[in-house]
């Protein structure tokens, strides 16, 4: 796009219908806002300026808008009502010096993409109109604004719905609230708009009619698809807007070579990255900015957030925070990986390890029944069954460090701070409280006592007394 574009983003609206103590458009899909899915389809026209319309949760609206598109102009819609009042306060804000087309689009209109709006701009540039709408045909139109066409086809005017005749209702091509204008035109009918009718707002829509009236080239462009048009007003349209740009993005990777066994059960937020030849199983959540890497197997019934996946790694069964996964490891099933944790390349967190803020070096392993927290593992060292490392004192978190070719008995209790030397090892039921230099063997062992006759003496007449005296002989 040149440089001569404005996009103005219509984002003042309540939203009632969410029922919502959130603004309608900070709701989430596929792991972005709905305004954050507009924006990023405004960044790729590359325009001059974009223009944010704010007022309802005006603070929480703003932050989002800044945090995503710092360079964004924040403008406020005044106490006059209507889609016309906001890109009239908006068209305001542009430098003097800017001239030409501004494209509106509302921030609740989260699938409508570049390429659409890209087409929309070229139809109206090439036909050098004032004004160019994106329509659809709807089979059920109720809540937009009908398109009214000429006697020959042209468009004239558009009607909202509380203002439309039975006639006007039956009419099923619709105005989808996107549209381009040459900025003087719009400049100069925006003052006309009134408010009178059924809403008591100032209709943007008007403009449309007023143009017309002037003598000024108008047109519609229908979209091939109507749902890229579709707004989000409630919880339901919100689930139906997921579903479909799920489809679009599982079918997007799909194509360029991720094996997605179940569609229907898996989903994929827009900010992910995925290789070729990675494989994702039923029922796998990849959420956030995770990335997984050439080869992967991820799933089944796998939940991943933030999470990077080395190349070659299977994660089954597995829930992982802000967690990195090296090349070729193994997780799970039933694994949880929380924030800060580390494994390495071959390294293996395996069936009921839960593990926090940790690092586990290459080939090392923790197979089973474990905590790690706040550790850090060398290489080629095994944990063994139920280890726990006891990282909090109920004041603060300590360190854990455990060297490289370690091998710990199961059970073993490592009460931090404490270190364990190379090549050390601990026996089964160890509480390691102190440092084990490197190649020792630490071990917390009592020696065994056993009571003779016990059971015979304190359950007497019990089917265990009566065995063991089978068993003794007597």
């Amino acid at each position: 796009m040149t440089q001569n574009l404005a996009v103005v983003v219509l984002a003042a609206g309540q939203g009632t219908r969410m029922k919502s103590s959130r603004p309608k458009v900070l709701h989430s899909l596929a792991g972005r806002s709905l305004i954050g899915h507009v924006l990023a389809t405004a960044a790729e026209l590359s325009p001059a300026h974009i223009v944010a319309v704010v007022r309802h949760e005006r603070e929480a609206v703003v932050a989002t808008v800044s945090e995503i598109m710092p360079g964004a102009i924040i403008v406020d819609q005044d106490d006059v009502p209507g889609t016309g009042r906001a890109v009239e306060v908006a068209i305001e804000a542009l430098p003097a010096d800017f001239d030409g087309d501004v494209v509106v689009v509302s921030g609740d209109v989260p699938l409508l993409d570049a390429e659409t709006l890209a087409a929309l701009i070229e139809s109206h540039r090439a036909a050098a109109a004032s004004a160019t709408l994106l329509s659809a045909i709807m089979e059920d139109a109720t809540g937009y604004g009908r398109v009214i066409r000429a006697d020959d086809d042209s468009l004239d005017r558009i009607v909202e719905q509380k203002d439309a005749s039975p006639e006007e209702l039956a009419v099923t091509e619709v105005n989808s609230g996107t549209y381009v204008f040459r900025l003087t035109a719009l400049r100069s009918q925006l003052p006309l708009v009134s408010t009178q009718n059924a809403q008591g707002e100032k209709y943007l829509t008007d403009v449309i009619g007023l143009l017309r009236r002037a003598g000024e080239q108008v047109a519609a462009m229908p979209v091939a698809d109507g749902w890229r048009v579709a707004g989000v007003n409630d919880r339901v349209q919100l689930a139906e807007a997921a579903r479909r740009l799920n489809q679009l993005i599982v079918r997007k990777w799909q194509l360029e070579g991720v094996t997605v066994q179940d569609p229907a059960s898996t989903w994929i937020d827009a900010d992910v990255t995925l290789s070729p030849d990675v494989e994702l199983l039923p029922d796998t959540q990849l959420k956030g900015a995770t990335i997984v890497g050439e080869g992967a197997i991820i799933g089944p019934d796998t939940t991943l957030v933030d999470t990077e996946v080395g190349p070659g790694a299977t994660v089954r069964r597995t829930d992982a925070t802000l967690a990195v996964i090296g090349e070729n490891a193994t997780v799970g099933p039933w694994a949880y990986l929380r924030p800060g944790t580390y494994l390495g390349a071959g390294g293996k967190i395996g069936t009921f390890v839960e593990t926090k803020n940790s690092t586990i070096g290459a080939s090392s392993k923790v197979p089973h029944l474990s905590y790690i927290g706040d550790t850090t593992i060398g290489d080629h060292t095994n944990i063994g069954a139920g280890a726990i490392t006891a990282n909090y004192d109920d004041v603060e978190k300590h360190k854990t460090v455990i060297g490289s070719h370690v091998h710990s008995g199961s059970h073993t209790v490592f009460v931090a701070p404490v270190t364990v030397g190379d090549g050390a090892k601990t026996g089964a039921g160890t509480v390691v409280r102190k440092d084990v230099p490197p190649g020792a063997l630490a071990i917390t062992v009592a020696p065994q006592r056993n009571r003779e006759n016990w059971v015979q003496e304190n359950r007497a007449g019990t089917d265990s007394a009566k065995a063991a005296d089978e068993a003794s002989g007597d």
